[in-house]
C-alpha cells in the first residue's frame, strides 16, 4: 500500500485483452437468452428449495405480490413497465383459486408456474443490455467530453476546446495498488467493490476501468437512475445491470444474487457497491450489504468444484475508495440521514440529479472550477479476506501461502455449506471495511469541515446533534486563529496516521497550514447554494448550512480525531 498517496496514474494503459471479442462480458451478451434462462432456472430451484420444508412457497409468492402492488401504488417510477399493475393483479387472480390446506397439493404445479413468471420478470429486468459497439461510443465520449472540458478550464479561447496541455488523469486521479489489479485481471475474477457517495460513482469507475486497460466490468446500477436518459445510456453501454432497492422480497433478492453469481461463474469481472445505497450520513461505509459478497462466495465455491486447480479459477475482491472534496447531492443526502435518524421518517431516493441537463451542468461546473477527485485502489483480497501476492496467491496473516480450496473442503471433498459460507462473507465484509478507513484519501475539505464542526460540537457540548444544527448563525463564528490551532493538530495527526499506513493523505496536504485552510474552503461543498464554510468579512470561519458542514464532517469520524480537536 502506498502510504503516501502522492503518486497517480498520468498515462493510458494497453489493454490487457487487446481483443474485444475475448472480453467475458461480450462473450455473456452473445448467449444472453442462455444465461438469463441459467439464471431464472437456478433462481426457481434455490427458492423452491428454501420452501421444500415448510411448504410455505405460496406464502412467500403472496407476501411478494402483496409487497408488489403497494409499490406499484404508492411509489412507481417513470422506468417501471408500463403492465406492472395488470401482472400483479393477474398474480393475485390466480393466487385466489389455489385451495388452501389439505387441497394446496393439487396446485403445486400453479404455484411453481406462478413462480416462473415472476423469477422470469425479475430476471429480465436486471440484465444488462451491454453491447460492444455502444461500450466503445460511450467511453469515447465519456473520454472526448470530460477532456475537452478540462483543457477548457486551462485554456482560455475557443481553441482550447482542441488543446491537448491538460490530461484528464491530472484531474481524476488513480492512486495505489493499479498493476496488482491488473495482474489479478489476467489471473482469474475480479470483483471491485468501491465505496458510494455519488450518482456519478458509477460513470466516474468505468472511466477508471476503461484508463487501466481492463475489460468491461459487469455493475449493478440503481433502477431508479435508469428514469435519467444520459445517465441510462452510459450505464447501459458499459455494462451496467438493473438492482431496484425497493424489491426487498426474497424471490427478488435470490434472482439477483443468482445472476450475479452466475456472471461471476462466467469469468465476467464485476463492481457493487457494498454499502447498498449511498451513504446517507457522508460518512464511509462500516455496514455492508453482504448479498452478493455472498454470492461471490458461492461462485468461488462453484469455480473450485468444477476445477482441479485455483489457477485462473479464483475470484478476487478489490476494496475502492472514491474521494470527492464535494458530493452535489450532499444536501439531500444528509436531511435524509437525520430525518431517519430521528425516526420522524425512512428515507427515500433523494437525487439532485433529476434530469440529463442537470448532470451536463454539473460536470462542466465540475471541470471547470478545478476541484480534483481521486480513485484509491486497495490490495486484493482472496474470499476468505486474506491479502493475495502479485500472482493471485492468498497469503495468511502469518506471510504462509494458502490453498483456499481447503477452506471448502468438508470430509475430503468440497461441498456446500450455506452456514460456514455466511460466516466466511461475514469476515470478508469486515476486512473490507478496515481497508476502506486504511484506503481514504484524506482531502483539505474533509480536514477543514471536520475540524470546524468539532469546534462547534465542543463548544456546545450541551446540546445533543439535533439541537446543535439549530444553533444560530452568530453563534456558529469561529476565530480563525481557533480554528488554525485546531486545525494544526488535527493535520498533524493525520500525517501520523498516513506514517502509520492507517489513511493515505492528497499531495496538498504536505502544504502549509494556511495554504491547505484555503484550498479546503474553497472546495468544500464548492456549488451548493448554501456553503457550509465560508471566511467572513473579518476573516473569520462561518457556515450557511450547519447540516451540509456535519455531512462532509463524517468523512474523518472514527480516526480519533475528535480527542485532538
Amino acid at each position: 500500500m502506498q502510504a503516501s498517496g502522492d503518486s497517480y496514474v498520468k498515462k493510458k494503459y494497453a489493454p490487457i485483452l487487446p481483443g474485444s471479442m475475448d472480453w467475458p462480458v461480450v462473450q455473456l451478451s452473445k448467449n444472453r437468452k442462455q444465461f438469463i434462462e441459467s439464471v431464472i432456472h437456478e433462481s426457481v430451484s434455490v427458492i423452491t428449495a428454501l420452501h421444500a420444508e415448510n411448504g410455505s412457497l405460496k406464502e412467500e409468492i403472496e407476501q411478494t405480490r402483496f409487497k408488489e402492488m403497494l409499490r406499484v401504488k404508492q411509489n412507481p417510477w417513470n422506468v417501471d413497465p408500463d403492465d406492472d399493475p395488470a401482472f400483479w393483479s393477474g398474480i393475485k387472480a390466480r393466487l385466489l383459486k389455489i385451495s388452501v390446506g389439505n387441497n394446496e397439493k393439487k396446485h403445486e404445479d400453479e404455484i411453481k408456474n406462478i413462480l416462473h413468471e415472476i423469477v422470469s420478470r425479475y430476471a429480465h429486468e436486471i440484465q444488462g443490455n451491454f453491447k460492444r459497439s455502444r461500450y466503445k461510443l460511450a467511453r469515447t465520449l465519456v473520454k472526448f467530453g470530460f477532456k475537452r472540458l478540462l483543457n477548457a478550464s486551462k485554456v482560455k479561447g475557443w481553441r482550447s476546446v482542441w488543446s491537448r496541455r491538460v490530461t484528464l488523469q491530472d484531474k481524476i486521479q488513480i492512486t495505489g495498488e493499479v498493476e496488482q489489479l491488473r495482474n489479478l485481471a489476467k489471473k482469474g475474477t475480479v470483483i471491485m467493490v468501491p465505496t458510494h457517495f455519488s450518482n456519478l460513482d458509477s460513470i466516474l469507475i468505468g472511466w477508471v476501468i476503461h484508463i487501466l486497460g481492463l475489460p468491461p466490468f459487469i455493475y449493478g446500477a440503481g433502477l431508479n437512475l435508469f428514469n435519467i436518459g444520459i445517465l441510462a445510456y452510459f450505464m447501459n453501454s458499459l455494462g451496467a445491470y438493473k438492482v431496484d432497492r425497493r424489491k426487498k422480497n426474497q424471490i427478488y433478492r435470490e434472482t439477483l444474487k443468482t445472476y450475479s453469481k452466475l456472471a461471476t461463474v462466467k469469468g465476467c469481472h464485476g463492481l457493487f457497491f457494498p454499502g447498498g445505497t449511498r451513504s446517507r450520513s457522508g460518512k464511509i461505509e462500516s455496514k455492508l450489504k453482504l448479498g452478493l459478497l455472498g454470492s461471490a462466495m458461492e461462485a468461488q465455491r462453484h469455480s473450485l468444484q468444477h476445477n482441479s486447480d485455483e489457477e485462473n479459477h479464483k475470484v478476487f475482491v478489490v476494496p475502492v475508495v472514491i474521494n470527492y472534496h464535494f458530493v452535489v447531492e450532499a444536501p439531500g443526502l444528509i436531511n435524509d440521514y437525520l430525518q431517519s435518524k430521528g425516526q420522524e421518517r425512512y428515507y427515500v431516493e433523494n437525487d439532485s440529479f433529476t434530469n440529463s441537463y442537470k448532470i451536463l451542468i454539473f460536470l462542466f461546473k465540475f471541470i471547470t472550477k478545478g476541484s480534483d477527485i481521486s480513485v484509491s485502489i486497495g490490495r486484493g483480497l482472496d474470499l476468505l479476506g486474506n491479502y493475495v501476492d502479485e500472482a493471485g496467491n492468498s497469503i495468511d496473516k502469518k506471510g504462509r501461502r494458502i490453498n483456499i480450496r481447503d477452506y471448502f473442503i468438508s470430509n475430503g471433498e468440497i461441498t456446500e455449506d450455506l452456514q460456514r459460507e455466511k460466516e466466511y462473507t461475514r469476515r470478508l465484509g469486515e476486512v473490507i471495511v478496515k481497508e476502506f478507513r486504511r484506503n481514504n484519501r484524506v482531502f483539505s475539505s474533509h480536514l477543514v469541515a471536520f475540524t470546524a464542526f468539532n469546534i462547534l460540537k465542543k463548544r456546545h457540548s450541551h446540546l445533543d446533534l439535533y439541537d446543535l444544527l439549530r444553533i444560530p448563525k452568530e453563534e456558529s463564528i469561529i476565530s480563525y486563529e481557533e480554528f488554525r490551532k485546531s486545525f494544526e493538530l488535527a493535520l498533524q495527526q493525520i500525517h501520523l496516521l498516513n506514517q502509520e499506513q492507517k489513511v493515505t493523505i492528497a499531495p496538498h496536504l504536505r502544504d502549509t497550514p494556511d495554504k491547505i485552510i484555503d484550498h479546503g474552503l474553497y472546495n468544500v461543498g464548492m456549488y451548493h447554494s448554501k456553503r457550509p464554510l465560508v471566511k467572513n468579512k473579518e476573516g473569520n470561519l462561518i457556515t450557511h448550512d450547519l447540516n451540509t458542514l456535519f455531512y462532509y464532517h463524517n468523512r474523518l469520524c472514527g480516526y480519533g480525531l475528535e480527542n485532538i480537536v
